[in-house]
Parts: structure tokens; C-alpha cells; sequence
């Protein structure tokens, strides 16, 4: 009786096959990937451990039929369960950096990396930060696996990260990152976001927090429901824990300093409700309008 892996020999045939079956079970893909041939070409390249950057070179390398049948497990899971594949290969990207990532923490994809490998960071034209090498301290709230925070020390040489999460397995999946990308660099704190730092004031503040509104979250595809909830879920309008943030963030942060925050969808909400405040709005590649900065002076006083 012959099996898929008698017949799939090379990296072509299982991504085709791969796709094939995606497409079929009706996967939905946004988790880092923009569909399912992105998710299909990743699941092979990281099962293989390949760079994922380029699947070119390596479409007509055959592998072996333990290697077959091991990524034919994979996208049969893949398609049965809708399990997002990060979680499946143990492997998300930002900015090129591998993290781990497991069902214990949300699967990273902040457009905050973004921001911060841009030229808004110490660029010669208009920018947030013009030294990235004068910033001493930087707060990552709501840090999930880590990720932003250890791109933080790379962007941010000089600096000392601290990075704040209220779930305890999310923070042991950060631990391995942290441990792995970033051991003298970065300091992981448990606890509901401000509350364990004392009265520690930084040059920076970048947060990715929970932004999902109920009625979204009711709707959500079933890969997001492997994520935790609690890294999702922010609330009837998403921004329970932005207003927090803003309320907070201001006693945090050095004269001169900043906070840069994702929402989601919620601009409109934030400007009518604070409408003091001057917030400043930065589009990426894959966003309008999602992300914003607010510089320290601004945030004093906030109610």
C-alpha cells in the first residue's frame, strides 16, 4: 500500500502537496505569512531547519523518507487541527530574528519591529529617536515571548530593557529567548503592567498589548483560538489596557522620552476620548494608522 511519501520526493512536491491541502481545508493564514503558499513554503523550510528567506535553491533538493513523512505529519496537522504553523514548527520571525514560540504565548507579528528597523529610528530625515545610542532604558509592557524587547537591545545598544508580562507562561517562553537572543540585555519582570517596576522611569516605553474588540474576538478564525486569550482580548472596544497604559505611562518615562503603542482599529475611539493629546500616527509596510507615538511631555497628567 503505498503512502504520500512514496510519491513526494522533493521540496516542490510536498509544498504543491502542502497547498493542495490548505487550500482544501479552507486555513486561514495570518500568522507572519500573507497566504497559504507563504504558510506552506514556511512549514517545509523550517521543518528542515533551511533559511526561509528563499525557496528557490532549494525546490528540487529530495529528501529523505523520514523527513517526508515528518513534514507530511505536519501539514496533516496543519490542515486537522488549524493549529498556526509557528506553533506547530516552534519558530516565528521578526526582522529576520528566529524566536521560539509555543501555544503558551501569542505568535509574534507586532508592526512595532518594523518601526523600530526603520528609519523613524536614528534616521538622517524626520525621526522619532535620533540617536538610538543615547537611549539608557527601555520598557517593553506586555511582552509575550520577548521578541520586541530583544530587538529593542539590538536596536538600542546602549540601553537596558526591561520587559513586563502578567502571564507566567508567557514569560517562560520569554526566558528561553531572552536567555538564547538576549541573556545580559534584557530583565523579565511578572507582573500587571507598571505594577512591578517601582517607580523605574525610562527613555522609551513600546508595547504590543491586547487590542482585540469583543465583537472581533467573537468572530475570530480558528487558528487564532490556539493563541492565549488573555494576549489577545482587550476588552468590549479593545482598549481596556491602552487606556491604562496612557493613564500610567507618563510618571514612566524620562523627560524626552516616548511611548510607542499598537491598537489595532481603535484610532478613532483613542482621538475622541483623549483629545488632549497629541498622538501621532506611523503607517508601515502592512498598516495605517495602527501604531502610534506620544512623546513624554504629552503623557503628564493624563486622567
Amino acid at each position: 500500500m503505498t503512502t504520500p511519501a512514496d510519491d513526494l520526493l522533493t521540496i516542490r512536491d510536498l509544498v504543491r502537496y502542502a497547498v493542495t491541502c490548505f487550500e482544501e481545508a479552507g486555513l486561514f493564514a495570518g500568522h507572519g505569512v500573507s497566504g497559504t503558499v507563504d504558510d506552506a513554503v514556511f512549514l517545509v523550510l523550517e521543518s528542515l531547519r533551511l533559511p526561509i528567506d528563499d525557496v528557490n535553491p532549494w525546490m528540487d533538493a529530495r529528501l529523505t523518507r523520514a523527513e517526508r513523512e515528518r513534514i507530511l505529519g505536519l501539514i496533516e496537522e496543519r490542515a486537522t487541527t488549524r493549529k498556526p504553523t509557528p506553533y506547530l514548527v516552534k519558530r516565528a520571525y521578526i526582522q529576520g530574528v528566529p524566536f521560539h514560540v509555543d501555544e503558551r504565548v501569542i505568535v509574534p507579528r507586532s508592526f512595532i519591529g518594523e518601526i523600530l528597523f526603520s528609519e523613524l529610528i536614528g534616521g538622517d530625515d524626520f525621526t522619532l529617536i535620533e540617536d538610538p545610542t543615547s537611549v539608557e532604558s527601555v520598557l517593553d509592557l506586555c511582552t509575550g515571548s520577548g521578541c520586541l524587547a530583544i530587538l529593542a537591545s539590538r536596536v538600542f545598544p546602549h540601553a537596558d530593557v526591561d520587559a513586563v508580562d502578567l502571564s507566567p507562561d508567557a514569560l517562560a517562553v520569554a526566558e528561553m529567548n531572552v536567555a538564547e537572543l538576549a541573556p545580559e540585555r534584557v530583565t523579565l519582570h511578572r507582573g500587571d503592567l507598571f505594577e512591578p517596576l517601582g517607580g523605574a522611569r525610562y527613555d522609551l516605553i513600546i508595547t504590543n498589548p491586547p487590542y482585540v474588540d469583543q465583537e472581533t474576538m467573537d468572530l475570530l478564525p480558528a487558528e487564532y483560538r490556539h493563541e492565549p486569550e488573555m494576549a489577545l482580548a482587550g476588552g468590549p472596544d479593545g482598549l481596556d489596557i491602552v487606556r491604562r497604559i496612557l493613564r500610567q505611562a507618563g510618571s514612566h518615562l524620562n523627560p524626552g522620552g516616548g511611548l510607542l503603542c499598537e491598537i489595532g482599529t481603535g484610532r478613532e475611539i483613542l482621538e475622541a476620548e483623549f483629545a488632549d493629546l497629541p498622538f501621532f500616527w506611523l503607517d508601515t509596510e502592512e498598516s495605517e494608522g495602527e501604531v502610534f507615538w506620544l512623546a513624554a511631555e504629552a503623557l503628564h497628567g493624563v486622567a
